[in-house]
C-alpha cells in the first residue's frame, strides 16, 4: 500500500472516531458527568512558573521539516489549548542544503477520555500552524523576475491545518514529569487546498501528509 493511499485511510480512520465522541459525550453537559472521563487537571502555576514550557516535543515529518523540535504552552479549564514554538532541519538529503525550519502551532484538544489511572486516550486533536523556512531560493513575496502574480503565493511561509489522535500515559516514578503522549496528526497546506480546488485531478490522497511524535508534559508546580 503506497504511503499517500495509508495517509488517506488514516485520515478517513480519523474523522469517524473523532465523529463519535459528540455522540458519546452527549449526555454529559452538566460539568460533574463530563469529569467522570474527562479528568485533565488544571494545573496552577504562581510567578515566573507561568513562563516555563509546560510541554517538549519532537515530531517527524509534517511540512515542518524532517525532524522538529519544539517546547509548548498548555492552557484552559482543562488544559484543552496548546501553544508551541519548533525548530526543524530538512537535511542536504531531502533538498540541495541542509534548511532549518520554524514553526508556531496551535492545538485544540476538546476531549480527553482517562481509561484508568495511569491511560487517557484523546480522541480528536486539531488545529493550525505556520511554518517558514531558511533559504535564498525562498521568497515572501514574489521576485521581480516572474511576471506580475505569476507565482500567486508565498514560498518561505506554509499555513497548514490537520486532525489528529493522541494517548497519554502518566508515570508516577518521575515527580517531574505530568505525562508523556504519542501522537499522530493528518493534515495539509493552503497550498495543496488551492491545488485540490482549482485541479479536478488532483485525489484527496494526493493533498495530505501524515505526521507523528512524542509530547512529554513536564514541571508540576511547585509544592
Amino acid at each position: 500500500m503506497s504511503m499517500r493511499r495509508w495517509n488517506f485511510r488514516a485520515f478517513m480512520l480519523c474523522v469517524a472516531l473523532s465523529a463519535c465522541v459528540p455522540l458519546f459525550a452527549a449526555d454529559s453537559a452538566d460539568s460533574v458527568a463530563a469529569r467522570r472521563w474527562d479528568r485533565r487537571v488544571n494545573w496552577k502555576y504562581d510567578g515566573w512558573e507561568r513562563l516555563k514550557p509546560k510541554n517538549v516535543k519532537v515530531q517527524y515529518a509534517g511540512g515542518m521539516g524532517f525532524l522538529s523540535f519544539g517546547a509548548g504552552w498548555e492552557y484552559g479549564k482543562r488544559n484543552q489549548w496548546n501553544s508551541d514554538f519548533f525548530i526543524g532541519f530538512l537535511p542536504k538529503k531531502f533538498s540541495d542544503k541542509l534548511h532549518f525550519t520554524f514553526t508556531v502551532k496551535q492545538t485544540y484538544t476538546p476531549w480527553s477520555m482517562r481509561l484508568c489511572d495511569w491511560l487517557s486516550y484523546e480522541p480528536l486533536t486539531c488545529g493550525l500552524y505556520f511554518t517558514t523556512i531558511n533559504g535564498e531560493d525562498f521568497w515572501q513575496r514574489e521576485p521581480g523576475k516572474y511576471p506580475n502574480r505569476y507565482y500567486n503565493f508565498s514560498s518561505k511561509v506554509r499555513t497548514s491545518v490537520f486532525l489528529g489522535q493522541s494517548v497519554t500515559f502518566y508515570p508516577e516514578r518521575y515527580p517531574w514529569m505530568r505525562g508523556i503522549g504519542f501522537f499522530y496528526e493528518i493534515g495539509t497546506n493552503e497550498l495543496y487546498i488551492v491545488s485540490k480546488a482549482t485541479n479536478s485531478t488532483v485525489r484527496m490522497r494526493d493533498i495530505l501528509r501524515f505526521s507523528f511524535g512524542l509530547k512529554m508534559q513536564i514541571f508540576k508546580p511547585c509544592e
